[in-house]
């Protein structure tokens, strides 16, 4: 598998072992002393080390001419520039599909985005430009594309913890989405090796509902951290502001330029719910989003919170 160093694709190698399969996992070579490669290698996964975006490295130290019943890749890119995008999102995983396809390996499973359903960003653009070599290839695929993660929506715990308002774009009301827990995924995500239901299908999935807004959000963790609700509103406009400035000074800075593209993709998660798109009406349909798991954000948060020993 690949992508086996972030916080979803160490579930899904753990979600592997716990399903009887034997794993190996491609690492960056600066990977190799972290402690997370060695919570993998202590659990029974076999890591190989190279570079993902050579495909001579992919060839030679990832699958060694050696024959695979499947791949998973749980790759992303980092920054969601375009650059990053397009090497990682778009020709990391196109290698991967056609070496995989040398090696005669049934089957490939891609994790990819809920998002894609209304893409405006580079990342957007780069996943589905995969997505559709992975279609047309041949080879038996899984696409599946996860609602928002427990860890994006868990970024304020730390601010409320110590008194701070809860963040919201607009009235807080703009989004609404169905966060699914890593382990959860990682389960859904392995199930696709065994499913016949599952194989040739592009599959959206969130966790157990229902569907949440940010305020929501924000007002559980003030519950649960036993403080008074507190919050700062931020308006679209402002961030429309932002984005407007960076783009005329990257004219001339490329930094600016990568500024302008985080703020654009801060601008579109405050504004588009992480739920199944109905293409008929353009609106997203929180019933027609399909859920998984017993995992749930408040479980999640709870659990964030006496870890930092505050309750």
């Amino acid at each position: 598998m690949f992508g086996a160093s972030g916080t979803i694709g160490r579930a899904v190698a753990r979600a592997l072992l716990a399903d009887g399969h034997v794993v190996t996992s491609f690492l960056r070579h600066e990977r190799a002393a972290d402690a997370e490669t060695g919570e993998l290698v202590q659990a029974g996964v076999a890591c190989r080390f190279g570079e993902v975006t050579d495909p001579a490295s992919i060839m030679r130290d990832a699958f060694a001419g050696e024959p695979f019943d499947a791949v998973i890749s749980c790759l992303a890119s980092r920054s969601g520039v375009p650059a990053d995008a397009k090497a990682i999102d778009y020709q990391a995983n196109f290698d991967i599909l056609k070496t995989a396809m040398a090696n005669v390996v049934p089957h490939m499973v891609l994790l990819s985005a809920i998002c894609v359903q209304k893409p405006r960003l580079a990342f957007q653009h780069a996943k589905l430009a995969f997505e559709k070599e992975l279609q047309a290839s041949g080879v038996t695929w899984t696409i599946i594309r996860p609602t928002a993660f427990f860890k994006s929506l868990s970024g304020q715990v730390d601010r409320v913890m110590r008194g701070k308002p809860f963040m919201l774009f607009g009235d807080g009301e703009l989004t609404r989405c169905k966060p699914i827990s890593d382990a959860d995924l990682a389960r859904y995500i392995v199930s696709a090796l065994s499913d016949p239901g599952k194989r040739d299908r592009i599959l959206p999935i969130g966790g157990p509902g229902p569907a949440i807004t940010p305020r929501e959000q924000g007002e559980m963790l003030f519950r649960l951290a036993g403080k008074e609700a507190r919050f700062r509103h931020v308006s679209v406009a402002s961030m429309d502001r932002i984005i407007a400035l960076l783009d005329s000074a990257a004219r001339f800075s490329k930094r600016a330029s990568e500024k302008a593209e985080y703020a654009r993709i801060g601008r579109y998660y405050a504004t588009e719910s992480m739920l199944v798109l109905n293409p008929a009406t353009g609106e997203y349909d929180a019933e027609a989003t399909p859920e998984f798991g017993e995992d749930t954000l408040e479980e999640h948060y709870r659990r964030l919170i006496l870890e930092r020993g505050d309750c």
